[in-house]
């Protein structure tokens, strides 16, 4: 039972992974760009700890760890930089 929750949780994250390319693409303001790269870096943290579940392998944890420090640090650092009024 559990492999084919993760298997709909797998499903479920790809198709969320797709619309949020979507709205990357569709936006125009360089605010919700930055928004949308963040909640795709945190679908993508989700993919990879469910994979992570699948193969029974722990360093897909590792590059989820890393892939979410590093994109709260890279989105803190593109609202400074726009919220500092610099032309982009």
């Amino acid at each position: 039972m559990p492999d084919a929750v993760a298997a709909v949780a797998l499903a479920w994250a790809t198709l969320l992974v797709l619309g949020g390319g979507v709205v990357l693409l569709r936006s125009h303001d360089t605010l919700h760009r930055v928004l949308a790269l963040d909640v795709l870096v945190s679908i993508v943290v989700a993919l990879l700890t469910i994979l992570s579940y699948l193969r029974d392998v722990s360093y897909y944890l590792d590059a989820a760890l890393a892939l979410a420090l590093l994109s709260f640090v890279a989105t803190l650092v593109a609202v400074r930089h726009l919220t500092r009024g610099i032309p982009s």
